[in-house]
């Protein structure tokens, strides 16, 4: 294996690594943690301000408006789609949404949990090549799955994690001040 590839399997076990705990505010870290529920008008609205306010907050201020973005498009495949574990739904009661936001001084990590198990359809690709997508109409784009290909287009990584109670969480990690190692 060359250098460069040894290098950034590096770099991906150490933010692998990192992810699963919460920051060290002496290390400059920040973390957030925030419930919304996805039957009020304002979800997705407030899941975007909220966004914001924790990059501007955390010093990460360049990823407000991909985060923004990719933050909106998770909200809304939980408000559209989602339907709670038969263990968790209670009659009468609204989905919660979880929203986690993790900086370390390299990353940010942002999940949005949900109560429903059921696995995202995270795209293995995209349907057209970013060249093509730009000279194409709406039309022959997807009709739906399009959150996930934003996300994935716009941050580093995209994945999801089954949560021990139930539920899921979708992952996405933004990486600081690194060149873009995304191919286009």
């Amino acid at each position: 294996m060359d250098a460069a590839k040894t290098k950034h399997l590096s770099e991906e076990l150490d933010a692998y690594a990192h992810w699963f705990v919460a920051p060290d505010p002496a290390a400059g870290g920040h973390f957030l943690a925030v419930t919304l529920f996805a039957e009020f008008d304002d979800t997705a609205r407030v899941a975007r301000e909220v966004t914001a306010m924790f990059l501007v907050g955390a010093g990460a201020g360049e990823l407000v408006d991909d985060a923004r973005l990719v933050v909106s498009e998770l909200v809304a495949n939980v408000v559209n789609h989602t339907v709670p574990d038969r263990h968790l739904a209670r009659p009468g009661s609204c989905r919660r949404i979880d929203l986690t936001f993790k900086k370390y001084p390299k990353w940010v990590f942002i999940g949005v949990s949900d109560e429903d198990s059921t696995p995202p359809l995270l795209p293995a690709g995209e349907t057209f090549p970013a060249a093509l997508v730009g000279e194409l109409s709406e039309a022959v784009l997807p009709d739906s799955g399009r959150g996930l290909l934003i996300a994935q287009r716009l941050a580093t990584s995209v994945w999801w994690s089954q949560e021990e109670r139930g539920g899921k969480t979708v992952w996405c990690r933004f990486d600081l001040d690194q060149p873009d190692v995304r191919s286009d």
